[in-house]
């Protein structure tokens, strides 16, 4: 084993679920701390908390190797009063309660790790936004992003690295976006959305995971680190190479009108399909990370080969 202890805050979830069984490999034990109780599986096991109080999950910090705050209420909804106060709660009370924990900690974590998200950065069509000439946007997901980076960075952690991974959208058989992606394509509607030029930041689930594992053991990084495919691609060819992984040689496009009654059917906001968002690695590419699936062709027909 090369960790002693790796806790998943929120790690129940799709994400969660592919570090759990990243790390259960690499470490003594995995903690997930959960709104729901769990039985162990294998060195994987479930501590209760709710994300706002004081527990005795906190001991479970004492001396771990790495902490990974995955909390937060799925953005995939209609922005409705309700729901922006709780994709904004969901996010800023754990991380705030996680920092009030780590600073009363003698032995605490050697690294915690806040999954944000790359949609902080404009909507870019002209240029990649990169962790140093980045420009951050404008909207609602921008300001919780903005909210939820400033709550984990607010407190001084002396005895903590702290890296903010500003996360693409994560390519998984098992959950996220590409199942849902793909089932367009199988029913002949994996054309482009929109105009099919805006920009997709990817990363598989194995870089992903792979990215946090390259972070434990690089103690010189911390800040600010996107964490996307080193080539992003234009909607319109992120669908083709969908299509064409799946032998399916064509596609309805989906309009911008027609994605606007849609979301409002199934309850969510065009913005998570039409924002372009052209992110680049550069703090992970300067410094050597290998990406094991750097093409998105390369990633599909992978994802195809494991289903």
């Amino acid at each position: 084993m090369k960790y002693g202890r790796i806790v998943l805050a929120g790690g129940n979830g799709y994400l969660g679920t592919v570090l759990a069984k990243h790390f259960s490999r690499l470490a003594g034990e995995v903690i997930i701390l959960s709104r729901k109780p769990k039985a162990a599986a294998g060195n994987i096991k479930t501590l209760l908390w709710d994300g706002q109080t004081l527990g005795n999950w906190a001991t479970s910090l004492q001396g771990a190797d790495l902490l990974v705050n995955l909390c937060g209420k799925n953005v995939n909804c209609r922005y409705t009063p309700k729901n922006k106060k709780e994709i904004i709660s969901s996010r800023l009370i754990p991380t705030r309660l996680l920092g009030e924990v780590i600073k009363s900690l003698e032995n605490p974590p050697k690294l915690w790790i806040n999954i944000t998200s790359a949609t902080i950065y404009r909507h870019a069509e002209d240029r990649p936004q990169d962790e140093l000439t980045g420009e951050i946007g404008d909207g609602f997901s921008i300001e919780v992003c903005k909210a939820w980076e400033s709550s984990f960075f607010e407190n001084e952690t002396p005895k903590t690295r702290k890296v903010a991974l500003r996360m693409g959208i994560v390519l998984g058989l098992k959950d996220g976006a590409f199942p849902r992606l793909l089932n367009l394509v199988k029913l002949g509607m994996g054309g482009k959305q929109g105009n099919g030029e805006q920009y997709v930041s990817w990363v598989h689930e194995l870089d992903a995971a792979g990215s946090i594992e390259w972070l434990m053991n690089h103690n010189e990084i911390e800040g600010i680190i996107n964490c996307t495919a080193p080539e992003p691609i234009k909607n319109h060819v992120f669908m083709h190479s969908i299509r064409k992984a799946y032998g399916i040689s064509f596609g309805l496009p989906a309009p911008d009108w027609l994605l606007a009654i849609g979301a409002k059917i199934i309850g969510t906001e065009t913005e998570l399909i039409l924002k372009s968002r052209w992110v680049k690695p550069n703090r992970l590419l300067n410094n050597d990370f290998e990406f094991k699936y750097a093409k998105i062709d390369e990633a599909v027909r992978g994802l195809r080969a494991e289903g």
